[in-house]
């Protein structure tokens, strides 16, 4: 069969839940995702994240960042059915009410937090049950952590010695405090987008997914989608839509297939030689993205996650473990706790956001690290500095030209600087110094010259790109606040791109929520 209700373009967090909820609601969709199943043991153990870095993750990088000192960031971004979901560390957060109440104050009508919170509980499974923030009966498996590390548990500890809140959920009434993170797990596995969406419905007659396929472009006819061409095995493939199609190839991907479906910056595809479908600046601009400092300590206590034969020893048997009942230390998400504050006295709602991990943390974990100890990353929630993304060739499989433009605005340098002398406010808290531990990147962290170039040494993201495809009721805007591409019938948007403006916290669940109103959007508009 090679024509179908929908075409949805990506597996990933807001792909899934778009191509699951329209295959229940009886649409006949094609599922297109360039790579494999991810049904993997190595996929569904939370406790070997660090080690999916080859045919789960495009692996992409910068150019060159002015604002960390030249350096050329990474950014890892979920590669086959699950997408990010299936690699990231499972961190459950929505976002802060104001996040979504500003969307809607930018032209995004009907995106208010009240607007999209019925989406939110409709997604969710919370072990905690329903109530009148979560739902509990929805596909994505939400749970407590019950295995934490000791020093996760002290780092929160520490943070209340500070005289901070302690917050047992972030997505409740308030964001403000710290406390250890809910995961997207279901009884101690990880609960990708995919297992919630896609894999139950795996065999359904309306629901094809194509696996290992690159898109090249969707086709367009006279204003119109009219289906997308993907190759496979060294050949091209086209499939008709009738109703449309769904674009959710993610903050890089998404504006990447645009623009090679003629829809960007008009002079910029020229310069590739496509021709302009529709002229939109927006396309592959706006990109924002958390920009993240590491702090990191060494410790004599072997009780926290490290290399070394005691540490070794227990990883081993603790993969046993996990094998056999799915309990244990491997469903450790490690960054296990974490935190929410306002560091500036004109932000709207927290500003900065930590993340605890019971390891030390080098190189989004590609460097080895001998010993043991802990690291805490402070990020920059709203952050000011603007992105793009372009294409480096006509090649759908070249990668993207990224640039998020880091530390460009003075104003996330001032935030970040806060962060950084809050992370260590909180080392030095009774319930952390018990440790003694070492600072590997010692700094007076009074001198702010020393400390910035500190930072732009060794900051980088926490994988949260958004805005490249941006929602907004102006006619600039790539989708309107339906998630329609502006200027193109039967094409649709849904995924961290149409962000108007980065969320205060983690983008996993948000982008879930847009993929579950995508659904119900396109269901409406071809009833």
């Amino acid at each position: 069969m090679d024509e179908f209700d929908v075409i949805v373009v990506g597996g990933g967090s807001g792909g899934s839940a778009v191509a699951g909820r329209l295959a229940e609601a009886g649409k006949s969709v094609c599922l297109l995702e360039a790579g494999p199943r991810n049904n993997t043991m190595l996929v569904k153990t939370p406790g070997f994240m660090p080690f999916l870095r080859q045919s789960s993750n495009y692996r992409y990088e910068t150019v060159p960042q002015k604002g960390l000192n030249g350096r050329t960031g990474y950014q890892p971004r979920g590669r086959g059915l699950g997408g990010s979901s299936a690699i990231n560390a499972m961190i459950y957060i929505r976002g802060h009410r104001w996040d979504y109440d500003h969307w809607a104050e930018l032209g995004c009508s009907g995106w208010t937090y009240d607007d999209v919170l019925p989406y939110f509980k409709r997604a969710e499974s919370n072990e905690q049950g329903a109530d009148e923030f979560h739902g509990g009966d929805g596909p994505l498996h939400v749970s407590d952590q019950h295995w934490p590390n000791q020093g996760s548990r002290d780092f929160v500890e520490a943070a209340t010695q500070l005289q901070w809140p302690h917050n047992r959920d972030f997505n409740g009434a308030r964001q403000e405090g710290f406390g250890l993170y809910q995961v997207t797990q279901k009884d101690g596995e990880r609960w990708s987008a995919a297992r919630a969406y896609v894999e139950p419905k795996r065999g359904s007659r309306n629901l094809d997914v194509r696996i290992g396929v690159t898109v090249q472009k969707i086709e367009i006819d006279d204003g119109r989608v009219t289906g997308v061409t993907y190759s496979v095995g060294g050949k091209r493939r086209t499939v008709r839509a009738r109703g449309g199609v769904v674009l959710s190839a993610g903050a890089f991907n998404s504006p990447q297939v645009l623009m090679l479906s003629g829809i960007g910056p008009g002079a910029h595809l020229a310069e590739h030689g496509i021709t302009v479908k529709r002229d939109c600046a927006a396309v592959g601009s706006d990109l924002q993205d958390h920009i993240d400092y590491v702090s990191s300590w060494q410790t004599e206590s072997t009780g926290f996650i490290g290399d070394s034969l005691a540490g070794t020893v227990r990883m081993a048997k603790a993969i046993i473990e996990h094998r056999r009942k799915r309990t244990g230390i491997m469903t450790t998400p490690y960054a296990e706790a974490g935190g929410f504050w306002t560091v500036m006295d004109d932000a709207p709602a927290p500003d900065v956001q930590w993340h605890f991990v019971p390891a030390m943390l080098e190189d989004h974990g590609r460097t080895k690290v001998k010993g043991h100890g802990f690291s805490l990353h402070a990020c920059v929630l709203r952050p000011e500095s603007r992105g793009t993304v372009r294409l480096a060739s006509r090649n759908a499989a070249d990668a993207p030209v990224i640039d998020p433009n880091f530390l460009a605005d003075d104003r996330d340098m001032a935030v970040l600087r806060k962060g950084v002398r809050l992370s260590h406010r909180i080392a030095g808290a009774p319930a952390l110094a018990q440790y003694a531990p070492k600072d590997r990147y010692p700094v007076d962290l009074e001198d702010d010259a020393a400390l910035d170039h500190l930072i732009r040494d060794r900051a980088d993201t926490v994988y949260h790109p958004v805005g490249t495809c941006r929602m907004g009721g102006d006619a600039d805007s790539v989708v309107d606040p339906q998630l329609k591409v502006r200027g193109i019938d039967g094409l649709w948007v849904a995924d961290a791109s149409i962000m108007p403006r980065l969320v205060g916290g983690n983008t996993n669940a948000p982008s879930i929520m847009i993929g579950e109103r995508c659904a119900d959007f396109v269901n409406t508009a071809l009833a």
